[in-house]
This record gives C-alpha cells, sequence and structure tokens, in this order.
C-alpha cells in the first residue's frame, strides 16, 4: 500500500516506522525545511515529500497534526486526491492549547476537520499514547490485546483502516459514525486507557457526551499543574482512575 503521512510528530513518526517496516510504501510530510525533512524521513524508513506531494500517488493518507494547523492547511490540498483514497485523521482537541471553537459545541472534532479538508474522514489512532503505540503492540491473536476505535462513515475504508491498525500491533473496534466518534474523544472511557476489545466496546457504549469535555479539562489541569510533564505511565493512570471515578 502507498501511504501519505502529514505530521512526523508522536503518532505520526511511529506509524510511519511501522508501516515501512512492514513493507508498505510511506512518505511523510512536516513543516521543516526539505533537507531536515529528509532526515526525519529516512530515520522512519519513509520518503520525504512536499504537502502537495504526500497527498499524491497514494492509497491512504493519515493526518496527524495538532489540531489547531489544520485550519492553516491549503483549502484545495485534497481536491485532486480520487474518493477511493482513505483519509485519516488522528488529532485531538484541547481548549487550553487550541483556543476556542464554538462549532464543537454541535459538532464532533472529526466532522469539524472533516469540513476544513472538504472530504470525508475516518477517526482513527487519535485514543492511544504514544507509549502505548511504541511499545504496546502485539501479534494478532494475543491475549489481552490493545484495541483501537475506528470510526467513520464509508464502511470500506473503515476495513482498511482496521488493516493498518492490526499491522501496528492493535486490535479494532467499530466506532461508529464519524458523529459518533465523540465517543473516543479526549474525557471519554475510551481515550488512551488501554483496552482490548470487548473492554473498548463496553467504553464506547458507556460514554456520556456531555460530561466528556469537563473530564478531559479536568485531567488535562491536573497534567499540566505538575512540576513537569507526567511520564507515559503517570498519564495512563491518570486516566483510568478518573475514569473509574476515583480521581480526587
Amino acid at each position: 500500500m502507498k501511504i501519505g503521512i502529514v505530521g512526523t510528530g508522536a503518532i505520526g513518526s511511529i506509524l510511519a516506522e511501522r508501516l515501512s517496516e512492514a513493507g508498505h510504501h510511506v512518505k511523510v510530510t512536516n513543516t521543516r525545511s526539505m533537507p531536515e525533512l529528509e532526515k526525519i524521513a529516512a530515520a522512519l524508513g519513509a520518503g520525504a515529500a512536499t504537502l502537495r506531494d504526500v497527498v499524491k500517488d497514494v492509497d491512504a493518507v493519515i493526518f496527524s497534526m495538532p489540531f489547531n494547523a489544520y485550519k492553516d492547511l491549503p483549502k484545495d490540498l485534497l481536491k485532486e486526491v480520487p474518493q477511493d483514497v482513505v483519509v485519516m485523521d488522528t488529532s485531538n482537541y484541547y481548549p487550553f492549547r487550541d483556543g476556542n471553537i464554538a462549532e464543537l459545541k454541535e459538532i464532533t472534532e472529526s466532522e469539524y476537520i472533516s469540513g476544513i479538508l472538504n472530504r470525508p474522514l475516518t477517526k482513527v489512532f487519535n485514543n492511544i499514547l504514544e507509549g502505548t503505540l511504541k511499545h504496546k503492540g502485539t501479534t494478532a491473536g494475543t491475549e489481552g490485546r490493545i484495541a483501537i476505535s475506528v470510526a467513520g462513515d464509508n464502511e470500506e475504508h473503515k476495513k482498511i483502516v482496521a488493516q493498518i491498525v492490526d499491522i501496528t500491533g492493535f486490535d479494532n473496534v467499530d466506532g461508529g459514525t464519524l458523529a459518533e466518534s465523540w465517543r473516543q474523544q479526549p474525557g471519554t472511557p475510551a481515550y488512551c486507557t488501554e483496552l482490548n476489545k470487548e473492554e473498548l466496546k463496553q467504553a464506547l457504549a458507556d460514554a456520556e457526551k456531555g460530561k466528556a469535555p469537563a473530564i478531559r479539562d479536568f485531567i488535562m489541569d491536573n497534567l499540566r499543574s505538575k512540576d513537569s510533564w507526567p511520564s507515559y505511565e503517570e498519564i495512563l493512570s491518570g486516566n483510568r482512575i478518573h475514569q473509574k471515578g476515583k480521581s480526587n
């Protein structure tokens, strides 16, 4: 499969490396100068491309950028990209970083991004921590294998995304339509808590839409109040404890 990845941050870089290792043809882009990008891409086993070129002649595009960076993308970026190309979004919205976006009171984060890109999306890899993605992947059939939610409106695209999830070492759970992808957004039981397939299905079902933003902000305020940024283990523990109603 030919895959273009926009963004080489925590999640994008790991996906590029994993998919390249699995034999897929991966090209990446970011906001760095081309010489810097070429070094980053080489270290990931991928090719370097400009923003315009990274979405050309591919089977799938993964957008893995900070939420507030999407608005700066060219409005016609995907205009010439065929409709059968799968477009994925891994982003999450945090008001302290991204500012207040009034539209998100009415629509999901990925519906908002879909509107910016003028393209249907599949929401995936947003409910997993960097440390989980990097260290916790296992082979299919492993007992207790961690699962990732996949939400979107195109069932064929979701099947392809599920294959990519499996390649990276995780089971997948159908998260419903893009309008239902709020169930895997920050502040929900499905968000960054390392659940297996059955646990994740239950977590998605247990999500309470009206409560998620307040829980998200409470958790982030706790993390940001610490003297130094918490470790992956501390963030995971914090998410789990709060979702079980044991926070103080």
